[in-house]
């Protein structure tokens, strides 16, 4: 029996030292842990670049870093947002469809607090209490979280500010755009929750301090907990303000005009296998380049080439925050997604860009100073239409997904995923649920799906619907069926997306039974979603009834 005893107690002995050993340092006797640590989630977005602005993506601008994330990881050729800035960020941030989250049609105005609040829940444009957001989430699953740049989903009132929705440091404009060299009231810079700051040093530049405070706060980090973080930056999103060294790197090439450009980048897409060469090219919206005077290409290209240079610091940025990871050890165990959050941005609705030219680069001014509609066709080659509406112009993003070792360098998915899918996939990357509750308030489940498995196996579920509204313009992708309805009042057009994605070709007289099937289905989801309130933004305000919008 003494023997029996002794050798008992001899393998308890054992067992303990084992556990001890496996202990994390600093950490005294506490056990390993099960499964493998959890991954750093870094989420980038652009604002209003379009689908071929990056070069792995067919573009001329140099972008060596985020090709070098694409290269590394894995490219998605049908990744959807949802037309615009804030209803995208709403849906990123909580998983859910914009007008459940709050933002069905614009988030808060800095000049007039309440003049995008519609009344109803959908369009409150601020994040409502029935949403959680991956800060949230993350922070309950033991993550640091961190946020630099635009917010865009509520600003008037600090129980909407980053800080107050999951993020433990945050830098950045509440708001929807400012001057990039120096944001002037009431479009600021906030640090956490203190104060707009409107005083900057000359240098100022709104790109390079967001990537520079998202890479800090990695730096600064003294535990060995996963982050979060979220670099929003507002590139490049008007107004036109570039630094002049960026301008010089990119400014020769767009002397040849958009009709070339726009077919060149159109080659590329189709050499790398991004698209099939019968889409052709969407119907164009501008004279042909050569039908311009002198002047007005002089003028042009210079516009072009201001927004370029801000893609380009943008990527800048990307390559300084992969730097940052690098010297901390932490790139191989993070997870990078990179996307847009809207097609490119034709405001103000002209050709030649509307604005003046001496507004470009004056620190003063924020508006619509921007490079017109014939370079966004350009940006958003080979797709039609633009920011705001619901054709592939508008609502076709790049995605990249990059994780060394867990996703296959230079692979490809076709599959397609919507902005409320990130939330599914950071959670399963963190290991953790969403939740049906949080702070005492009853969520909306979310309808997102994890794109884990077609990151890391080439194939995953997928969505039997996605749908679209935003300020009247509707949508819903069935299959490869895609119906488009351009504006309140108007009429369902239907697309077969694998023959044609550039939506040159209307189906709709030819299948009115796969159009009435999917305005059905439409119909019930904008019925369960919180689409379509009476509201004051809305021309068509005869009825109250959401079936005033449907055919």
């Amino acid at each position: 029996m003494k023997s029996i005893r002794y050798t008992i107690l001899l393998a308890g002995i054992f067992l303990a030292i084992c556990a001890l050993k496996s202990a994390p340092a600093g950490i005294p006797g506490n056990p390993a842990p099960l499964a493998p640590k959890q991954p750093n989630i870094v989420v980038i977005m652009a604002d209003d670049m379009g689908f071929s602005d990056i070069g792995c993506y067919g573009s001329e601008i140099p972008t060596p870093y985020i090709d070098g994330l694409a290269s590394g990881g894995m490219r998605l050729s049908q990744f959807y947002n949802n037309a615009r800035c804030c209803p995208t960020r709403a849906s990123l941030l909580t998983g859910l469809y914009p007008h459940q989250a709050g933002i069905g049609g614009m988030a808060e105005d800095p000049e007039n607090p309440t003049i995008n609040d519609e009344g109803v829940d959908g369009y409150r444009g601020y994040l409502t209490k029935k949403s959680v957001t991956i800060a949230e989430v993350l922070k309950g699953a033991g993550y640091h979280t961190y946020m630099a740049g635009k917010w865009h989903v509520g600003m008037h009132g600090k129980e909407k500010w980053p800080l107050q929705r999951g993020f433990e440091r945050y830098y950045g404009i509440l708001c929807g755009a400012s001057s990039y060299m120096h944001p002037f009231p009431p479009r600021g810079v906030t640090t956490d929750n203190s104060e707009m700051q409107f005083d900057f040093p000359a240098d100022y530049y709104t790109t390079d301090a967001f990537g520079d405070n998202a890479v800090k706060w990695i730096r600064e980090q003294k535990d060995n907990r996963p982050f979060f973080l979220y670099l929003a930056f507002n590139a490049p999103h008007w107004p036109l303000q570039a630094r002049e060294e960026d301008i010089r790197q990119v400014q020769a090439v767009y002397q040849s005009g958009w009709d070339s450009l726009r077919h060149e980048r159109l080659r590329k897409q189709l050499a790398m296998g991004l698209g099939k060469e019968t889409w052709g090219l969407a119907e164009r919206e501008m004279r042909p380049w050569n039908g311009l005077t002198e002047e007005e290409k002089k003028n042009e290209a210079y516009r072009m080439s201001v927004y370029a240079a801000q893609v380009y610091r943008m990527d800048l940025n990307v390559g300084k925050l992969i730097s940052g990871l690098k010297q901390k050890g932490v790139l191989d165990n993070t997870l990078i997604l990179f996307l847009s959050d809207n097609g490119a941005c034709a405001e103000p609705y002209q050709e030649l860009g509307g604005r003046p030219m001496a507004e470009i680069n004056d620190p003063l001014k924020y508006g619509a100073i921007s490079y017109g509609m014939g370079w966004t066709n350009v940006s958003n080659t080979p797709f039609r239409k633009y920011k705001t509406q619901t054709y592939e112009g508008g609502i076709s993003t790049p995605l990249i997904a990059y994780w060394p070792g867990k996703i296959k360098a230079n692979s490809w998915s076709s599959t397609p995923y919507h902005v409320i899918d990130l939330m599914a996939t950071a959670l399963d990357a963190a290991g953790t649920r969403y939740p049906a509750t949080y702070n005492g308030n009853k969520i909306i489940p979310t309808e997102g799906i994890s794109m884990l498995p077609a990151f890391q196996k080439g194939q995953g579920s997928r969505h039997e619907a996605i749908y679209w509204e935003h300020e009247g313009h509707c949508a819903m992708l069935q299959g490869n069926w895609k119906i488009v309805k351009p504006s309140i009042g108007g009429t369902w057009e239907l697309y077969d997306l694998a023959q044609d994605r550039t939506e040159r070709h209307n189906q709709a007289l030819a299948h009115p039974e796969i159009v009435q099937e999917m305005n059905n289905k439409w119909q019930h989801w904008a019925d369960t979603h919180q689409v379509f309130p009476k509201g004051k933004n809305y021309k068509d305000n005869t009825s109250n009834h959401p079936n005033k919008y449907a055919d």
